[in-house]
């Protein structure tokens, strides 16, 4: 296109009309947008910062996990607390204590009739002030120290049982195991295994219903405290609704596994996952 500039002292003359500022301007804004939409559709694939291939590995993560606790009472947090933690800090605890109020209310909605209910009548309210403990401990001691008396704990219950020491289970039992895993859970993240210790002998139906109450109410008394301490967000409770179905999943691969498992094998399986739990807590409090 052609402009007309006239003065009164000079004949019109023709200019070209420059373009090429506004084409490239166009041509900028065009980039811009199209980068601006594809970042659009990228976050579209993110779930609060996690990539779908971090999304996808907390998955298989927690279908395994779920699956091995489906099996013998307890290994959610054991299998998904380190991989979680390594790919996705900034939703720990908060997305495993979700998921791990979950996970025991599947299992009970096909096993509720062996509950031990009177074991649970000691532990639980031991565990209270144990979780009273385990924060006193938190502000007393540094994490490092916790995890390494905690871990060589579990370790030394570990081998005394494999060496046939069994533990009696009674009133004050239960209140001590109750206790200590409110202490260690709380200031540890691990409570299941010291009263997975104490029922390891009984039926593997047991087991597993009994301590999928405890489970529930632990977990629900660790999300109240944050809740009460305002730490609670509705990003990792959103992130649980995403994972839940790999959960429900992996509890289905260990119905169908039940039947194939000798019941004999339920407490080695319990002791395993209780030694790894030690072991794991140790080598990070050790090279934390």
């Amino acid at each position: 296109m052609v402009s007309r500039a006239c003065s009164s002292t000079q004949s019109c003359v023709s200019i070209p009309r420059v373009r090429r500022t506004t084409t490239g301007t166009a041509a900028s804004c065009s980039t811009s947008c199209a980068a601006s939409s594809d970042q659009r559709r990228t976050a579209g694939l993110v779930v609060f910062g996690l990539t779908p291939s971090v999304i996808t590995v907390l998955a298989v993560t927690v279908l395994v996990g779920a699956a091995v606790q489906g099996l013998v009472g307890l290994g959610l947090g054991l299998v998904a607390a380190p991989v979680t933690t390594l790919l996705a800090p900034q939703v720990m605890p908060e997305l495993l204590l979700w998921l791990a109020a979950v996970m025991p209310l599947v299992t009970l909605v096909r096993e509720h009739d062996s509950i031990d209910w009177r074991g649970l009548a000691w532990s639980v309210p031991a565990r209270i002030p144990g979780t009273a403990v385990g924060v006193a401990f938190v502000a007393w001691f540094s994490e490092r120290e916790l995890g390494v008396a905690v871990g060589l704990m579990v370790v030394v219950a570990v081998v005394l049982t494999v060496r046939t020491v069994r533990f009696p289970i009674n009133r004050g039992t239960l209140m001590v195991a109750g206790f200590v895993s409110g202490v260690t859970g709380t200031a540890t993240s691990i409570g299941g295994p010291p009263l997975a210790l104490l029922y390891q002998h009984r039926a593997a139906r047991q087991i597993r219903c009994t301590l999928a109450v405890y489970f529930v109410v632990g977990a629900s008394l660790s999300l109240a405290g944050l809740g009460v301490a305002g730490s609670l967000e509705a990003r990792e409770l959103r992130l649980a609704l995403v994972l839940i179905p790999f959960l429900v999943g992996g509890f289905a691969v260990s119905a169908a596994l039940r039947s194939r498992v000798d019941p004999g094998h339920i407490r080695y399986g319990v002791l395993t996952v209780c030694g790894l739990s030690a072991l794991l807590l140790l080598v990070k409090s050790l090279t934390g």
